[in-house]
């Protein structure tokens, strides 16, 4: 019979408390994470900034802490138009795409915020560089889709959409996204096609569910 030397059960115990260690930080960043989140819908942004903050303090690599510090800033720069607390909000979306850089959210956020400041070649050359790093990932040609859309290019907003169903046939959004440019153009039946793909590929969409069902 074999018995472990007292150095190796040290190291495995230690180990073992380093695993608790990290869990309960983790726990800690997630919990402070939420509160901020509830904070934020609650329009207390100086508590949805302390609470994102201390889940970076104990969890520095959390790319959703620094999302959602940075929609903090965000939301106050789109009210006060404040140059700081958009450079604030610019710093802390890339510093979430550095440790996540598929992430969605963040990437349509920074978009989005760019495109308010004026700087809408910027939002392009982000998603655009997203979707040639990615070829493959269909929700990064969605997102440039969706910027096309709202500038009100419909061609390359189609083709983006057809890219990205080329990469996914079953991605939900390529699929009620195009659904609505049939539907738009006037193709009902093309539409309903690709809404009810859609809703099987996810089917906790209810909007899309009731826009089936009219």
């Amino acid at each position: 019979m074999q018995h472990s030397c007292p150095s190796r059960r040290v190291a495995i115990l230690a180990g073992l408390i380093l695993s608790l260690a990290s869990s309960g930080c983790r726990y800690t960043a997630q919990t402070s994470n939420a509160t901020g989140v509830q904070q934020f819908q609650q329009g207390n942004y100086q508590g949805a900034v302390q609470s994102f903050n201390r889940s970076l303090a104990t969890d520095p690599q959390n790319p959703d802490a620094y999302y959602n510090l940075a929609r903090v800033y965000h939301r106050q720069a789109s009210v006060s138009r404040r140059f700081e607390d958009y450079d604030q909000a610019e710093r802390l979306y890339n510093l979430c795409l550095d440790r996540s850089p598929n992430h969605v959210d963040c990437h349509r956020a920074l978009a989005v915020m760019l495109v308010e400041q004026n700087r809408t070649a910027d939002a392009f050359r982000l998603l655009e560089r997203w979707s040639m790093r990615e070829p493959m990932l269909s929700s990064a040609k969605v997102e440039l889709a969706r910027l096309y859309q709202e500038q009100g290019q419909r061609d390359p907003a189609r083709n983006m959409l057809i890219q990205a169903l080329a990469a996914n046939p079953y991605d939900p959004r390529a699929l009620a996204a195009l659904g609505r440019m049939y539907e738009e153009d006037g193709d009902r039946n093309s539409a309903l096609a690709n809404y009810q793909r859609s809703l099987q590929a996810n089917p906790l969409q209810p909007e899309l569910t009731q826009r089936v069902a009219s």
